[in-house]
């Protein structure tokens, strides 16, 4: 099984998607949207947390930025009639910190909003990871939420997918008051669309 990679970015997708090489082999791996610009960098590199999903007909690469943020993922998983893909779409629109206080909130509504993620399924998550998710690093939801903190991340997520310091920026500067409103996936994906043609 495959644990963790430590490699440069060779391509992404705005799905997720990416390629890790390290040492000359090119890894495929699935990430939640945002992951590159959260995961630990030096010298041009990046650290992704992996989880080796085997199937009879396919291995699959899954990677996080933090250890938490992939042992939140097994328990998705663990959640009966959720997959790695929907998992990974909860991963993407909510971040650890804020899937912890839908959960121990029974915020059904905010949970439904996740693509994917219907009535019967976030009572289900409610259900399942209230006990689990329970006091899931409290310390770092705070610098999480500031909006500067939410800027420079969505700054390395656009840049690590190819776009120019300055139109990135442009972008965020966009988003406006939904910077400090919004969670990180859902602010992407805003970016994202006022940078595509």
């Amino acid at each position: 099984m495959i644990g963790r990679l430590r490699g440069s970015v060779l391509s992404e997708e705005p799905t997720g998607a990416v390629v890790i090489d390290v040492h000359g082999v090119g890894y495929e791996v699935a990430t939640p949207v945002g992951t590159l610009g959260r995961a630990a960098a030096d010298a041009g590199d990046v650290e992704l947390w992996i989880h080796t999903h085997v199937r009879e007909d396919a291995l699959d690469l899954f990677g996080f930025a933090t250890e938490t943020d992939r042992r939140v993922f097994r328990l998705l998983i663990g959640v009966p009639n959720v997959g790695p893909k929907t998992a990974l779409g909860v991963l993407s629109a909510l971040s650890t910190e804020e899937l912890a206080r839908a959960v121990e909130g029974a915020d059904h509504a905010r949970l439904g909003k996740v693509p994917g993620i219907g009535k019967k399924t976030a009572e289900r998550l409610v259900l399942e990871l209230k006990e689990k998710l329970h006091g899931l690093e409290p310390a770092s939801a705070t610098p999480a939420q500031a909006p500067g903190n939410k800027a420079e991340r969505l700054l390395g997520a656009l840049t690590h997918m190819g776009y120019r310091p300055a139109e990135a920026e442009r972008a965020i500067s966009a988003l406006g008051p939904k910077l400090s409103a919004e969670p990180l996936g859902n602010l992407l994906r805003d970016a994202l669309a006022l940078l595509m043609p």
